[in-house]
C-alpha cells in the first residue's frame, strides 16, 4: 500500500508539473511577444512573483504550513489553490478542443485534396473555442470558492429503519459533518450553521467527524460552536480521520466532554424516546487502505456494542464501513468523509465525482442486505459535509445540514 499511495503521489505531481508548465511557458511567451520594454519588465515581474506564489502555496501544507495567515497569505492560498484546479480542468479542455480540430482538418484532408491546405476559417473557429472551453473551469472554480462552498443546504430525509418500533417514527436527527474549521471554514460559519441546524429542532444532534483539518486549526473554537446544538436526546459525535492526522482525537473528546456533550470511541449509549429504546454507538475513524498508520478488519470488536433488543444507530466517519455494519445487522448508520467529493459533473445522466475513488458510498441515502436476513435492509446516509479540504470549492455538491427522519421499514 506504501508503494500504492507513493505511484498516486507521483502521478499527482506530474499532472501538475504538466499542466502548470503548459500554462506558465504559454504566458511567458506570449510575454516574449510583448513589444514595449517596460511593460514587458513588469509582466515578467508578474510571472515571476505568480510562479512563486503558487510553488509556495503547493508546498505549504507539505512542510507545516510556513506561509502566514495574516497580511494577505490565507487569500494567497486560496487563489493558488483554485488556480491549482481551475488550470488542470481548463488544460484538459483546450487539449480536447484541440484533438477535435486536428481530427476535424484530418477527415476534411481525406474526404478533400484541396481541404490539404490549411483553412483559416476553420482554424480560428476552433482557436477561440479553445479560449471559450479554457475560460469555464476557471469561471466555475471562482462561483465554487466565492459563493459555492458557502450555501448551505438543508437535505430533509425519511429514512426506512427494519426493527423500528412504532414510537421511534418520526425520530429526527440532526446531522452535521466534515466542519473542517479553519482557513476557509471560519467560526462565525460554524456558528450560522448550527444556527441553521437548531431550527430543525430535531430530537437528536450527531457530528460525524473531522472538525478540523489539521492540528494548526482550531479545534476548541469548533466544538465551542457546534456546543450550541440543541436537541432533548443530548449532542452525540465521532472522530474523523483528520482527528487522527493532527493527534486530536483525545482533545476531541475533552473537549466534547466540557461542553456536556459525549463523543463516541468504541462506545455506545442507550436512548429513550417515547418510551422506546434505541441504541447509539460511536466509533473512530476506521483506517482503509487510504490511510497511513496500522488498521485491522472494519469495526473490529464491536459485536459488543450492538443490541439484538432494539435498533441500532452507528456513527462512523468512514462510509466504507457499511458492508460491515450491514453484515453485523446494524440497522442505520451515519457517515461522512466524502463531501460529495466537493466536484461533481453530470454526463448522460451519470454523477462523475471525485469521491468514486474511495467509495461506492458518495452522498445520500444507500441500502444493503442485513446480515442473515435477505428480507431486511441496513441502511446509511453520507453526509456532504460543512467544510472543503485541500481545494476550497464546491461546485453541485453543496455543504449539507441533514434532517432524518426515521421511519419504520
Amino acid at each position: 500500500m506504501q508503494f500504492v499511495r507513493l505511484a498516486i503521489f507521483l502521478v499527482f505531481i506530474a499532472l501538475m508539473y504538466i499542466t502548470q508548465r503548459y500554462w506558465f511557458l504559454g504566458a511567458w511567451h506570449w510575454i516574449g511577444a510583448v513589444q514595449h520594454p517596460g511593460l514587458k519588465t513588469s509582466l515578467k515581474a508578474v510571472w515571476f512573483l505568480a510562479l512563486a506564489i503558487f510553488v509556495a502555496a503547493f508546498l505549504d501544507p507539505m512542510l507545516g504550513h510556513f506561509l502566514p495567515r495574516a497580511a494577505g497569505g490565507k487569500w494567497i492560498i486560496a487563489m493558488a489553490r483554485v488556480w491549482l484546479i481551475a488550470s488542470f480542468f481548463a488544460f484538459l479542455a483546450v487539449k480536447l478542443v484541440g484533438a477535435v480540430g486536428w481530427i476535424a482538418a484530418a477527415g476534411a484532408r481525406l474526404v478533400s485534396a484541396k481541404d490539404a491546405l490549411p483553412n483559416p476559417a476553420r482554424r480560428d473557429f476552433f482557436r477561440y473555442a479553445g479560449y471559450l472551453a479554457g475560460s469555464i473551469p476557471f469561471l466555475a472554480a471562482s462561483y465554487g470558492y466565492a459563493a459555492g462552498r458557502l450555501k448551505y443546504r438543508v437535505e430533509r430525509v425519511e429514512v426506512p429503519v427494519a426493527n423500528l418500533p412504532k414510537e421511534l417514527d418520526g425520530l429526527k436527527i440532526v446531522q452535521l459533518s466534515d466542519i473542517h474549521i479553519g482557513d476557509f471554514m471560519p467560526r462565525e460559519e460554524v456558528r450560522r450553521a448550527v444556527g441553521l441546524a437548531n431550527e430543525l429542532q430535531a430530537d437528536l444532534a450527531v457530528i460525524t467527524g473531522d472538525f478540523i483539518s489539521d492540528h494548526n486549526d482550531p479545534l476548541a473554537d469548533c466544538i465551542a460552536e457546534l456546543s450550541q446544538l440543541r436537541a432533548p436526546l443530548g449532542r452525540w459525535g465521532c472522530n474523523g480521520n483528520h482527528e487522527i492526522y493532527a493527534d486530536a482525537e483525545e482533545r476531541a473528546q475533552q473537549l466534547f466532554a466540557q461542553h456536556g456533550m459525549k463523543l463516541l470511541r468504541q462506545e455506545n449509549a442507550v436512548l429513550e424516546h417515547n418510551g422506546a429504546k434505541f441504541n447509539l454507538i460511536g466509533v473512530d475513524y476506521q483506517r482503509d487502505r487510504m490511510t497511513r498508520g496500522p488498521r485491522g478488519p472494519m469495526l473490529q470488536d464491536i459485536e459488543r456494542l450492538i443490541s439484538r433488543e432494539m435498533p441500532n444507530i452507528l456513527l462512523s466517519h468512514n462510509p466504507n464501513s457499511f458492508h460491515r455494519a450491514a453484515d453485523l445487522g446494524i440497522e442505520l448508520s451515519l457517515a461522512g468523509h466524502t463531501h460529495g467529493g466537493q466536484v461533481k459533473f453530470e454526463i448522460v445522466d451519470h454523477d462523475i465525482s471525485p469521491a468514486r475513488l474511495i467509495t461506492d458510498f458518495v452522498a445520500g441515502f444507500y441500502q444493503l442486505p442485513m446480515g442473515t436476513k435477505q428480507d431486511a435492509k441496513s441502511a446509511i446516509y453520507v453526509n456532504r459535509g460543512l467544510g472543503t479540504f485541500g481545494m476550497p470549492v464546491r461546485l453541485n455538491v453543496p455543504p449539507e445540514i441533514t434532517l432524518l427522519t426515521l421511519r419504520s421499514a
